[in-house]
């Protein structure tokens, strides 16, 4: 492992993480450093995209923000669609200025939809289209994600990948939390009327944390050579199939993130204390769970445990339609935790497939015939393509997710006023994912396995000397 400018733009020029001896004497310790840093920033990210899920709960005529519910929905559908868009050219931006830099930009231009909030939500009578242009801005936070995973894939083996590409989007999504949490904790002290110290309370960690990324993070060469990734893996169907499952996975988390508080006022008309007093939880466990995905994914396999995800969301979610036809809040309350932590899980396993797929791949070619090296050096550039496309598409589950409830509570006639319209739609879905999950990737892999047993085995017989007689 050689470094380049040590400087200002800190460069590694040769890193292969599959290198156990380099690995073992300082590869390691140079790839968890950058995790933890990327962990931070894109936690941060996610603070600030969602943000717009807590201060929607402080919008009321007594603050001068009257904002009717579909206003509201609308203002946190806004980032949800923004944040995705970004997702591809944040991904690309990686591979043109390196994953330090960009980490660096990444973290620092949050300070501008932060620093707007702050001041916006204290002027009463401001007209709803200057916080959708605001709440648009705060969609940076949703495409750091891209960019962080991205950058992370390439700093470990694939052995590790589902470990570290769990923990970095699990303490990714915390943010979720972690402003939910805040909300609550202003909402508690200083009551419902000061939106801006949420806001404000992230400012000074933004400032920091940009700093911290310039100082101690590394730029992988190896990563910016690899141009045209994204249309290569475009191209490859397997980023579509994971794509699905991932709105089905990242789509409900974030999706059911960002409403959550509002669902719980809609439906059973809870104050913003009682909403952003359990608002908070469902994201909480579904961050930690993420990493267990990917853990649970690395031993048993992704599609296993996909599948099974799928199935539990399903279950999750006639839960939540009971709930609603008896209005029980308990029963509410506690299927929406269950359905945070199973798609916890399922975006940890969905994201470890990635790898894997694309390590089949290569696996086949060098059987084959192919370089080795190339085959593998090409599945990991396709694998960091296909998790910034999958990335992409399924943080646009998060906009459906918040469609869905629009219609659901703003619309009129039988079944609307509540979920149940909403939760039909997801139940459909998840059903499509565990079909899916179960057809391309559990009976497909079997097919597979017994091909490539039988190709590593001819050229064997045809190959093999006589066996000489023996009388």
């Amino acid at each position: 492992m050689t470094t380049a400018a040590p400087g200002r733009r800190r460069w590694i020029e040769d890193w292969d993480p599959e290198d156990e001896a380099a690995w073992h004497r300082g590869n390691r310790r140079v790839a968890h450093r950058n995790l933890v840093l990327s962990v931070v920033s894109e936690h941060l990210g996610f603070s600030v995209w969602s943000m717009w899920s807590v201060l929607v709960l402080f919008m009321s005529p007594r603050i001068g923000l009257g904002f009717s519910p579909g206003q509201k929905f609308l203002l946190v559908v806004t980032p949800t669609l923004v944040g995705a868009l970004l997702r591809l050219p944040y991904s690309w931006a990686v591979t043109r200025f390196g994953g330090r830099n960009w980490t660096v930009f990444a973290s620092a231009v949050l300070l501008v939809p932060a620093g707007l909030a702050a001041w916006f939500v204290r002027q009463p009578g401001t007209p709803l289209w200057v916080f959708l242009l605001i709440s648009a801005l705060a969609g940076v936070g949703g495409g750091n994600f891209a960019s962080s995973m991205t950058n992370i894939t390439a700093f470990f083996p694939q052995r590790r990948q589902g470990w570290a590409l769990g923990l970095n989007a699990g303490g990714g999504n915390l943010g979720v939390a972690a402003v939910q949490l805040l909300g609550l904790l202003v909402i508690a002290t200083a009551g419902d009327t000061h939106p801006a110290y949420v806001v404000a309370a992230y400012l000074p960690l933004i400032a920091v944390v940009s700093l911290l990324c310039a100082l101690r993070m590394d730029n992988l060469a190896v990563v910016r050579a690899r141009p045209g990734a994204l249309r290569e893996a475009a191209r490859h169907r397997h980023t579509w199939w994971i794509s699905l499952l991932y709105v089905g996975t990242f789509g409900s988390f974030i999706g059911y993130g960002f409403a959550f508080g509002l669902v719980l006022q809609s439906q059973f008309g809870s104050t913003p204390l009682q909403a952003a007093s359990y608002t908070f939880l469902g994201p909480l466990i579904g961050s930690f769970a993420r990493p267990l995905g990917g853990r649970l994914a690395d031993r048993f396999g992704g599609p296993r445990v996909t599948l099974a995800a799928f199935g539990a969301l399903a279950a999750g979610t006639g839960v939540l339609l009971l709930a609603s036809a008896r209005n029980s809040f308990g029963l509410f309350i506690g299927g929406f935790t269950a359905l945070f932590v199973l798609s916890g899980l399922g975006n940890g396993s969905t994201y470890k497939m990635i790898p894997w797929i694309f390590a089949r791949g290569a696996g086949r070619q060098v059987l084959a015939g192919h370089d080795a090296t190339e085959a593998f050096a090409a599945a990991r550039r396709l694998s960091g393509a296909a998790i910034a496309i999958a990335g992409a598409v399924g943080a646009l589950g998060g906009v459906a997710v918040n469609l869905a409830f629009r219609a659901a509570y703003t619309g009129h006639g039988p079944g609307h006023g509540d979920g149940t319209p909403a939760y039909l739609c997801f139940l459909a879905f998840y059903a499509l994912c565990a079909w899916v999950t179960r057809a391309v990737y559990l009976r497909a892999e079997r097919a597979e396995r017994t091909e490539r047993t039988e190709q590593a085995a001819a050229p064997a017989v045809r190959t093999a000397p006589a066996e000489p007689s023996r009388v």
